[in-house]
């Protein structure tokens, strides 16, 4: 079989002659591609045989101008009229673009994103970036005007804000709530919001376990982070680890009043299976937060998470808990450890770890805390302080398993505390030291906490603060 060549008018329109039962239809598609670079046109097919008619419309590729333009357009700086630390200046933007930054005054907001707020009793700053948005030889630019707040007033710890979930238990024990301590005693506390949960997750799994508050070096931001977990209702942790959540659940407050919306924010790779218990510690090398949290990672080349596996320890870096870095292994032992917190004394770092696995007798510090330290935050391989911390012996009173431990330091004396969840059991049990570097810990002899009191942070708070969380406690009433 033979066919005429198209003629050249019809091939200067863009219109061929195929045969649509000889020619394969990826000759066809062939030729759509080449005729990419002309305008979209009506492409007719045609044979001795069975003569038919189609039309491909074939679209006109953006020029680099649209393309920076539109790049240009997509940038977003958040809270710019309240900026209160280091913020993320995107370097690559849409369609391959490269993005760099100008500040006009740089002693206030570096070009790559570092803020240095006036001192406390000044006026906010006002300080002008320009993006440049580059494809090639063409660029285009976009200005953001900043305003960034004077630092807060340094002002004393005198009391403690504990947040908690309270199980699966009851239908919101999977919620976020909280309690305030009897004046300045971590051990004696007060529900607040009449045990009702403070915030309620509506993203995800629509529930929240784990809840971590952490304070902004600066002091007047507060970022709550939190496992997207809900387990009531069908109590399958199998099915949490393979099929669980990629996200974590975010709030940010400068009060601990008012909370923004809730925002559910993708962390952990493809290959997790869960992402569990996430906790943050500013890092002042980096100027970033360190995010950790525990996952169990499948091999890529099973996508549905079939096989057997463990959990680690995992990280991002992140300056506004809307950007995170990709994830990297922080521990791996080599089997599963879940529920890591870390606190920093002097120049060493102190992190406390559950051992997740099977309680043997060639394992004994199974379901209980390990310690170690370092002296970088980032380290992958930190020195061994103790482990079976919480378990006791026929002299010392301990807890049957642990886990959740959450560690902070004493407002008023040289004193640290270590709450560990005491799962199936009590709930958090306090336990004490006046030094972090022995990994010796006892059971605070007094303690009242809330009831059920599960997984969860305890945040030094100001007068200021507790008077607040008081007012708004008050007024819920």
């Amino acid at each position: 079989m033979s066919h005429s060549p198209p003629t050249a008018r019809a091939a200067r329109a863009g219109r061929a002659v195929l045969a649509d039962r000889a020619v394969p239809t990826l000759l066809i598609c062939l030729l759509a591609s080449l005729l990419a670079a002309l305008p979209a046109e009506t492409v007719q097919a045609s044979a001795a045989h069975d003569q038919k008619e189609f039309t491909v419309v074939v679209p006109a590729g953006l020029t680099a101008r649209e393309k920076v333009t539109q790049a240009a357009d997509a940038l977003e700086l958040r809270n710019t009229d309240d900026i209160r630390g280091n913020i993320t200046l995107p370097t690559n933007g849409l369609h391959g673009t490269r993005i760099s930054w100008k500040a006009t005054d740089r002693t206030v907001v570096t070009e790559t994103g570092e803020v240095s707020r006036p001192a406390h009793g000044s006026a906010p700053a006002t300080v002008g970036l320009t993006a440049t948005v580059r494809l090639g030889h063409v660029q285009t630019k976009q200005r953001f005007d900043l305003t960034v707040r004077p630092l807060p007033k340094v002002q004393p710890y005198e009391g403690y804000l504990f947040g908690y979930f309270t199980g699966e238990g009851t239908p919101d024990g999977e919620q976020i709530h909280f309690a305030a301590s009897k004046g300045n005693d971590p051990l004696h506390w007060d529900e607040l919001n009449g045990g009702r949960p403070a915030l309620t997750s509506t993203h995800g799994d629509k529930g929240v376990r784990d809840p971590f508050i952490i304070r902004s070096p600066e002091g007047d931001t507060f970022y709550l982070i939190a496992t997207d977990l809900r387990i009531r209702g069908n109590g399958d942790w199998d099915a949490a680890q393979r099929t669980g959540s990629k996200h974590i659940e975010v709030w940010e407050s400068t009060d601990l009043v008012h909370w923004s919306d809730q925002r559910h924010v993708r962390i952990a790779p493809d290959t997790a299976g869960n992402t569990w218990a996430p906790e943050a510690y500013y890092d002042d090398a980096l100027g970033s937060y360190v995010v950790f949290w525990a996952s169990k990672l499948y091999d890529e080349a099973d996508p549905g998470h079939t096989g057997d596996t463990y959990n680690r320890m995992m990280y991002a870096t992140t300056r506004d808990f809307r950007t995170f870095t990709e994830p990297k292994v922080w521990k791996d032992p080599g089997y599963s450890v879940i529920d890591s917190t870390v606190i920093k004394h002097e120049d060493t770092y102190y992190r406390f770890t559950k051992d997740e696995r099977n309680n043997t007798s060639s394992t004994p510090c199974s379901k209980f805390i390990l310690a170690e330290r370092s002296t970088q935050l980032l380290d992958e391989n930190w020195d061994f302080v103790a482990d079976c911390i919480g378990k006791g012996n026929a002299t010392t009173p301990g807890i049957s398993r642990g886990e959740g431990p959450t560690v902070f330091k004493s407002n008023t004396e040289e004193k640290w505390y270590l709450f560990i969840d005491e799962f199936g059991g009590r709930g958090y049990v306090p336990f004490e030291t006046t030094d972090l570097a022995s990994g010796t810990w006892t059971i605070s002899p007094d303690y009242a906490l809330v009831p059920s009191p599960r997984h969860g942070t305890v945040l030094p708070i100001t007068r200021t603060e507790m008077d607040a969380l008081r007012a708004q406690d008050k007024a819920s009433d």
